[in-house]
């Protein structure tokens, strides 16, 4: 197989009219401590760009890990609209990549299109299957996460109202919405009060509250952080991509006391500024799903397209450490979270009901 560079990729590409390779503004690239090998891992993002501070950014530091690590070649292209997912897909193709790993469900029938024109490579998709026999699907129990994120904000919140919304009705939004949900009510049964959550209820999903998309820090996005923040809710979950500016300029607006959550990586770490805003996150570990996935190939593994699903046992999700909030939240809550999530792992909770 041909490898090809950062720079000679780019120029093609850009000779193809696809979106640009990225070189730069994303996460820092970890120093490279392997040798080069004949290996070209790929990845297309999902609308958006490598440096989103969430979704896409986790997967572009899987790869760079890869990289520096594995000693593979990578190229990561960036989808500026849906319309580019598919040339940016065929583009990898063309390139000669050993993996090709598409970022997001709305991906997915692109890279069933084109993974299906191309049997004999290997691509994976995260958040979605595939009913070609050459993806393999990258999923996480986000709502295992969720479950014990919705429970430390019914503990924090002095309402005992929380809120979420999300981008558009699709399991990858609503898993995180469900487990919220169930991980709040969870709070109330333990401690005999009742927990409202706002723009959520799994018994009724028609009338969840979705922003129609996941446009980063949408009018829409602040006008559902301000609606739910006057409707008492002091903690908000919004599940769409990076929203945190449009729920921070809500709080600030409306109530300096109330606090967010993150969602995909850990926001606190990736955004100091708002440390102050978010209680937790929310992760699904996509870094290490990609890595994860890579070094298999990389260490002669044949590819397997059977699911990778990261959950709470084998770390494939988590929350984040409390930070700014480790003195706000109640004394026992730790060690309960602790109880909590070997529950979810056992079996005794359940995070979809």
């Amino acid at each position: 197989m041909k490898l090809i560079s950062r720079s000679s990729a780019a120029k093609a590409l850009s000779l193809a009219a696809v979106s640009a390779l990225v070189l730069s503004g994303c996460a820092a690239a970890p120093e490279t401590t392997a040798e080069p090998i004949d290996f070209l891992a790929c990845a297309v993002s999902d609308e958006g760009n490598w440096n989103d501070k969430s979704f896409n950014e986790a997967v572009y530091t899987g790869l760079l890990q890869a990289e520096a690590e594995l000693g593979v070649q990578v190229n990561a292209l960036e989808s500026a609209t849906p319309e580019d997912f598919e040339p940016n897909l065929q583009a990898s193709v063309d390139a000669g990549c050993d993996i090709i790993i598409g970022v997001g469900f709305a991906l997915g029938d692109a890279i069933t299109k084109i993974s299906a024109e191309n049997p004999d490579l290997n691509f994976a998709l995260v958040d979605s299957t595939s009913e070609s026999t050459n993806v393999k699907p990258l999923l996480f129990e986000t709502a295992e996460a969720a479950f014990l994120a919705g429970y430390a904000a019914a503990d924090l919140s002095t309402t005992k109202t929380i809120g979420t919304y999300g981008g558009l009705p699709f399991p990858s939004v609503t898993d995180f919405m469900t487990g919220y949900y169930y991980g709040a009510m969870q709070w109330g049964m333990d401690n005999d009060t009742e927990v409202t959550v706002l723009g959520w209820d799994p018994m009724d999903p028609d009338a969840g509250s979705m922003m129609g998309g996941f446009a980063p820090n949408s009018p829409e996005s602040l006008a559902l952080a301000k609606t739910q923040i006057q409707g008492g809710a002091d903690v908000i979950l919004p599940v769409g991509g990076n929203q945190f500016t449009a729920v921070q300029s809500a709080i600030d607006e409306l109530n300096p006391d109330a606090a967010m959550l993150g969602v995909d990586v850990d926001i606190a770490a990736q955004n100091p500024d708002l440390a102050k805003y978010i209680l937790t996150s929310i992760e699904k570990r996509m870094a290490i799903a990609t890595f994860d996935v890579i070094k298999g190939l990389v260490d002669g593994a044949a590819f397997d397209a059977t699911p990778y699903i990261g959950t709470l046992a084998n770390k494939g999700v988590a929350i984040s450490a409390f930070t700014d909030f480790s003195s706000k939240v109640s004394s026992g809550l730790a060690a309960k979270l602790v109880e909590l999530e070997a529950g979810i792992i056992d079996g005794t909770y359940k995070p979809k009901g």
